[in-house]
């Protein structure tokens, strides 16, 4: 039976992928490369998330179904790997330095937040995934929340190196950092994302919102003749 084994193509490129085995399976880049694409495909096509099946995906990809459960558990983690792909590529940071760091993530949110205004198919993909609990469950937890993760990892590196002040908790400072960048991205999708919108941010919490001390040039009534 086709779901019980793989079609000859399949067989042709199984084995070891370049990156090793992911939940002890063999991969193929060339086969896991078709089965996202095939996503893609019947996505752009206006397919529903709700109306993907494992079988769908499969008879489009031209693989088994047992070749996409080798993989994959199930549907909610084959459409998080999907979005990864077609998500603008994870930021490579230095993991030694503060501020520096703490910029990139920022910077990826903004580009994130682009690619998703400018691309039809992430909008409707996350539109549609945030009906799905199951689905945008495994989003929160494979893929948001490593990111939170590391942006707060980023803050307390910046405090350790004296560039932010460590009297502070460090997750209500992530989240002053956070929370600007995910209201531009998130909750106003018309509000511009310029070039220097990480800097911005980063340069008014570090100065403040408080009114800078008024400098007067009163001379003290001590002094005058």
């Amino acid at each position: 039976m086709q779901a019980a084994q793989d079609r000859p193509q399949d067989q042709a490129v199984s084995g070891q992928g370049p990156q090793g085995p992911r939940r002890g399976r063999p991969r193929s880049a060339a086969v896991e490369r078709a089965i996202l694409d095939a996503v893609v495909e019947l996505l752009e096509a206006g397919e529903p998330l709700a109306g993907l099946s494992i079988e769908r995906i499969a008879r489009t990809a031209g693989v088994g179904k047992a070749t996409i459960y080798r993989r994959w558990s199930g549907k909610e983690e084959l459409f998080v790997d999907v979005l990864r792909d077609i998500e603008p590529a994870e930021p490579t940071v230095s993991g030694t330095a503060g501020l520096d760091d703490l910029r990139l993530l920022l910077e990826s949110m903004r580009t994130r937040g682009l690619a998703q205004r400018s691309s039809v198919l992430l909008h409707n993909v996350f539109a549609q995934m945030k009906s799905h609990p199951k689905l945008w469950a495994e989003y929160q937890g494979t893929v948001i929340a490593p990111r939170r993760v590391a942006l707060t990892a980023a803050v307390r590196r910046a405090v350790e190196a004296g560039e932010l002040r460590a009297d502070l908790d460090v997750e209500l400072m992530n989240d002053l950092f956070l929370g600007p960048m995910l209201v531009r991205t998130v909750h106003r999708p018309d509000a511009p994302l310029p070039e220097d919108l990480v800097d911005r941010i980063i340069e008014v919490l570090l100065q403040g919102l408080a009114p800078k001390p008024r400098v007067t040039t009163e001379i003290p009534a001590t002094t005058r003749m």
